[in-house]
């Protein structure tokens, strides 16, 4: 059975999310897990599930839930790779050495981003194919099925060969883990033209044309919801202001649309009619519904999520860490770039 190591401590609501989401993993999918962190808050918050009914009776197997003590925690408004480095006892990094060590196969933060990716680059290691690592989150669309945009945060800067193999490495997620046959590349780009856009995009599509991956050519920010596109690379500093734009732009008009079915007595007959849709609606975009992101290039499996994760969060990017292992995404991006390596792409 699957270990999965929870930084217990890292988001905005640790640890009762994390042990909330960890014991609803527990319950309905075929994993064990490791919380990691203080240890008495972690038995608090136990304790409060432990006759849970929602989670069934007892609610929760303690022979599943393992419990590792990290005392340290580094903080959302630390200076990250000075924290790293002194405090060694810190839960995200115990956390990443359960990973590096073999007695976890994933790792599940809400913490701070920049520690989380210190820890899997650092402490796990990256796949000696892989140049840089890219966090990869997907995007909803018309389809249903999701768009993978890569990289959304981890390289602010980066070279044509690093968006080729952020290609390679979101293809393979969008083929194993939403089921696309033959994902559809393109490069994200201010328009479709081969001459449109920066060097960094003009250098990337004449990699990837001369790859053996579905390459479409350029496309636009809006293409990522249109369905038309599978897989999407571009830089971080670029991927992340798609992401944080896209978050404030679903949550605007969630509560425009609230704002507005409330406004008088006829709008709000029509949001009762309407409600199984408003709530299909903010399903479909809500983050907590995707978990958290992978941070795909490294050995084990590391999935990053949003400081703000409730427990409905955790348990989701648990679902997404347990997916990606058995998926086994990393050998086969590892298996991929060393054939593409060896015939010279």
């Amino acid at each position: 059975m699957l270990k999965i190591a929870v930084d217990a401590m890292g988001g905005d609501f640790a640890p009762a999310s994390e042990v909330e989401g960890a014991l609803q993993a527990v319950r309905d999918l075929d994993v064990n897990i490791i919380l990691v962190g203080q240890t008495d808050r972690i038995h608090s918050e136990l304790d409060k599930h432990r006759h849970n009914r929602a989670l069934g009776s007892e609610s929760w197997d303690s022979s599943r839930i393992e419990i590792v003590d990290a005392q340290e925690v580094i903080t959302m408004s630390d200076e990250t790779a000075r924290a790293f480095r002194r405090k060694r006892n810190s839960s995200i990094r115990v956390a990443a050495e359960l990973v590096r060590d073999g007695k976890a196969q994933a790792l599940v933060s809400a913490g701070n981003t920049g520690a989380a990716m210190m820890a899997a680059t650092l402490i796990i290691k990256m796949l000696p194919q892989v140049d840089r690592p890219a966090l990869a989150s997907v995007f909803p669309n018309l389809t249903g099925v999701g768009c993978v945009v890569l990289d959304v945060g981890a390289n602010a800067e980066c070279k044509p060969k690093h968006l080729l193999e952020f290609a390679v490495m979101g293809s393979l997620y969008s083929n194993v883990i939403l089921s696309v046959r033959n994902p559809r590349v393109g490069v994200l780009s201010i328009g479709e033209e081969e001459e449109k856009g920066n060097d960094l995009t003009k250098e990337a599509a004449k990699l990837l044309k001369n790859s053996p991956l579905n390459f479409i050519g350029n496309v636009e920010g809006r293409d990522i919801f249109k369905g038309q596109v599978d897989v999407v690379v571009c830089d971080g500093f670029t991927g992340n202001v798609v992401l944080k734009t896209s978050e404030g732009l679903f949550e605007f008009i969630y509560t425009l649309l609230k704002k507005e079915f409330s406004a008088s007595l006829q709008t709000k007959a029509g949001a009762i009619l309407t409600r199984p849709a408003m709530k299909n609606f903010k399903k479909r975009l809500n983050y907590e519904e995707f978990g958290g992101v992978p941070l795909l290039g490294v050995r084990g499996v590391t999935v990053i999520c949003h400081g703000r994760s409730t427990a409905k969060a955790i348990y989701n990017a648990i679902a997404v860490a347990r997916n990606y292992c058995l998926g086994e995404i990393s050998s086969k991006i590892a298996t991929q770039l060393e054939f593409e390596e060896k015939v010279g792409l």
